[in-house]
């Protein structure tokens, strides 16, 4: 059975000041699908993924997601079920219980007056459990997020996606604020948990060996262009030497 189109990008370009930020991109990525988004800093990489988490608005070109053009999507709900996001920085509470920023992962579903009642006592308990069960922290539910390691807390920001249950998962540097072992712990958990639940991920990375590892799909950025799109086995190391490569060693050659 064919896997539907999740992400349709068609010419996308964007502009900060007089600064090319995407320079008519174009790609699709299908459902189930993992791909890591690699290139040099300031080659695109997270423009890229704030304008399909629509915290960028789009200056030029057309993004469908799951069919639909985004721009059509309301915001709340029915395109937090459509889109999750996480980050190096973990977009958590610090001073909050772990329980309740996991179940910050609801507030989409929620109305104002659910949500700061669980504050108190934590509404929907169980879904906040079961997936502190799959990130492996069922015992810290209840400690200061802010007393967790680095990767114990970018696992709590796991669970908040499994509670949120987007189709859909942005990960900007997610490991990137953590040391080798955490990050492939953190890796191996997500693409593990992203695969389980047959939902789409891509990912931006620093480090090849990660993309390389843990992704069936590289798509490379720079100066804010496509440089290839291919299959993970397909990436050569000449390839990656082009991708990084700076101007000025050719002046040195």
């Amino acid at each position: 059975m064919t896997s539907k189109i999740m992400i349709d990008v068609k010419n996308l370009t964007k502009h900060f000041e007089r600064k090319i930020a995407l320079s008519s991109l174009s790609f699709t990525i299908k459902q189930g699908e993992m791909v890591a988004l690699i290139g040099p800093s300031g080659a695109g990489k997270s423009t890229l993924l704030n304008s399909i988490a629509r915290l960028v608005p789009l200056e030029s070109g057309e993004m469908l997601i799951d069919g639909q053009n985004i721009s059509t999507y309301k915001r709340g709900k029915a395109f937090a079920k459509k889109v999750g996001v996480i980050r190096q920085q973990f977009d958590l509470i610090g001073p909050l219980a772990v329980i309740h920023n996991v179940l910050a992962g609801k507030l989409a579903d929620w109305g104002t007056v659910k949500s700061l009642i669980s504050l108190l006592v934590p509404q929907e308990k169980d879904a906040a459990l079961m997936a502190l069960e799959r990130v492996g922290l069922t015992d810290k539910a209840h400690e200061i997020t802010s007393t967790l390691s680095g990767g114990e807390q970018q696992r709590v920001a796991l669970a908040r996606l499994l509670v949120q249950k987007p189709e859909i998962i942005l990960a900007d540097e997610p490991v990137a604020s953590l040391d080798p072992a955490r990050a492939d712990d953190v890796l191996s958990m997500l693409t593990k948990i992203v695969s389980e639940d047959n939902q789409t991920l891509i990912a931006s990375l620093h480090s090849v060996d990660y993309a390389r590892k843990y992704f069936d799909r590289i798509i490379s950025l720079k100066n804010g262009a496509i440089l290839f799109d291919l299959p993970t086995e397909k990436v050569t190391d000449e390839m990656l030497a082009e991708l990084y490569s700076l101007k000025e060693h050719s002046s040195h050659a």
